[in-house]
């Protein structure tokens, strides 16, 4: 067997593009075969392969908020569901066994050599995606929750497939449980065309090279991640930073929720501290570890070069310290939809802020710090047919030392697209009034913070609304004297009955009923600014 030490530099860069092509194929397979615009506009999704002890070779760019945590559920799969055979498919979304939030199914398939005689198991190719409505209390699954079993089904490792069989029993007692059952069957088809995507190309690869010498590329390409994030450690002066940040509240109550970052640097390892962070909360901003160690290994990916690979090796110089029972490491059975998309955001935010005491020429202001999510559901006129609708809204961009930030994106733990109009109007009652950049909103410095997006929907159709956002209250940072950007704002425009429209202030957490013609204004926040203001290029 070929020693990882003897891979010579030109074979590993070649095993780790075909290996990261592998992942990137599999994703276009689901987009091209997904039902929902969840999946296939916005592409909130992620694929990636694993090796037979699911440590991740690579994930295509796709999802940050994915990047640490699918990997838990790789291994909890191995744990819980061995032994395999080929044909084998397991689903989960449990957030406390390695999910994310419950809309966020996984789908792990494993790979044999072959499947008659099965051979050796290589590994595993899995995929993530987000389901527009998995159940729960509120059409789209993302509600204002005060337990996890308000947010939609549990589903923990099982086998939806096995031995190449559906296990019909449990697919309807999936799609009973949701609101929309062909479209999420779809997508479920769609998740397992991916991984039989993956499942070939992984067999072309090793046929290619050889088990041992496939094995080897593999073990190799994880010390090489490690390598290079340990030099991106070496880059930060030694030392201790801490960094406070604040949700604006839980959903729940108005209180405010401190997220601490400590972050120490010694030589080649990066810990992260939470302790003094809040208690879990009421509401659903609370995150399991898993997201909270995504977003730490978001960050230091950040740090890394361009073109260096996401794999298991990077994780090893990372330790997440994160107090169990607090809004970063939730005990179950506390509500998660909202600690997936905003939490995460601010665990970012609070971790670039520390680095940034140490790196003060390298790291961005603060972006927009939230995915603004928004779920309509209700019935659609047109078909007589329930509809669930889930979207997230992009934002301004912090601005970085050199380059103001850029306007209307999506930023750190997102990644998604914003979601066509003519799409969303096509598939939904639903008609888009305005969509457009909200000039100013972008913190004033040397550089100048990213604007953020007015998105204005006209409901065409009586319906059920939950908006679950955050910076409404506490405005994205600036750095080295640039000023934070505008804080976002929720309006709903009712129209009464005697034709008048008045215009209502939504809280940045609110689930309300609208009526047909009623309108929904979301403006995003703004990134903050970099530098001076008075030294603004003129």
């Amino acid at each position: 067997m070929t020693p990882a030490s003897a891979i010579d530099p030109i074979s590993l860069a070649v095993f780790h593009a075909a290996v990261s092509a592998i992942a990137e194929e599999m994703g276009a397979a689901l987009q091209r075969s997904a039902y929902s615009p969840n999946i296939k506009e916005r592409l909130d999704f992620s694929c990636a392969v694993f090796d037979t002890e699911g440590q991740m070779l690579a994930q295509a760019a796709h999802i940050p908020a994915h990047l640490g945590s699918m990997p838990d559920s790789v291994r909890v799969v191995v744990n819980e569901c061995a032994p395999f055979a080929p044909g084998d498919v397991v689903i989960l979304n449990d957030p406390y066994l390695g999910g994310n939030h419950l809309p966020d199914i996984t789908m792990v398939t494993p790979v044999f050599l072959a499947d008659d005689p099965p051979g050796e198991l290589l590994g595993f190719v899995a995929n993530r995606a987000h389901h527009a409505d998995v159940g729960g209390i509120s059409p789209g699954s993302m509600p204002i929750a005060t337990e996890l079993y308000q947010e939609g089904i549990i589903v923990p490792p099982v086998k939806l497939w096995e031995a190449g069989r559906l296990n019909q029993a449990v697919l309807a007692l999936l799609l009973r449980n949701v609101r929309t059952p062909e479209e999420r069957r779809g997508d479920l088809l769609a998740q397992y065309a991916a991984n039989r995507t993956g499942l070939r190309r992984l067999r072309e690869l090793v046929a290619r090279h050889g088990i041992a010498r496939y094995r080897a590329l593999g073990q190799a390409l994880l010390d090489y991640g490690e390598r290079l994030a340990r030099q991106a450690i070496r880059s930060i002066p030694v030392g201790t930073y801490r960094f406070t940040d604040y949700l604006d509240d839980d959903g729940v109550s108005e209180e405010p929720v401190p997220i601490v970052a400590t972050v120490m640097v010694e030589g080649e390892m990066l810990t992260v501290d939470f302790s003094g962070t809040a208690r879990q909360r009421l509401g659903s901003i609370n995150t399991v570890e898993t997201v909270t160690k995504s977003a730490v290994y978001y960050v230091l990916r950040c740090l890394m070069p361009e073109d260096a690979p996401m794999n298991h090796g990077v994780f090893r110089t990372v330790r997440v310290i994160a107090p169990p029972g607090t809004v970063v490491n939730a005990r179950p059975p506390a509500a998660v939809a909202g600690g997936n998309v905003e939490t995460s955001q601010r665990i970012v935010d609070v971790v670039f802020g520390a680095i940034a005491q140490a790196l003060p020429e390298l790291i961005p202001a603060a972006g927009q710090g939230t995915m603004n999510n928004l779920t309509v559901g209700g019935m659609d006129p047109r078909t007589g047919s329930p509809f669930a609708y889930y979207e997230t809204i992009g934002g301004g961009m912090g601005a970085r030392p050199g380059l103001d930030g850029l306007s209307g994106v999506h930023v750190h733990m997102s990644n998604t697209r914003n979601t066509p109009v003519e799409a969303l109007e096509y598939a939904y009652p639903l008609r888009v009034r305005q969509y457009a950049l909200r000039d100013g909103s972008g913190g004033r410095g040397a550089f100048r913070g990213g604007d953020g997006v007015v998105r204005e929907i006209e409901f065409l159709a009586d319906a059920e609304v939950t908006v679950l956002s955050e910076r409404r209250r506490f405005a994205p940072w600036g750095l080295s004297g640039g000023e934070p950007g505008a804080v976002g704002r929720n309006l709903l425009v009712v129209r009464d009955a005697d034709g008048t429209e008045r215009v209502v202030v939504l809280a940045g957490k609110q689930r309300v009923r609208v009526r047909q013609g009623d309108r929904i204004r979301i403006e995003t926040p703004g990134g903050g600014g970099w530098g001076d203001p008075d030294r603004a290029a003129r």
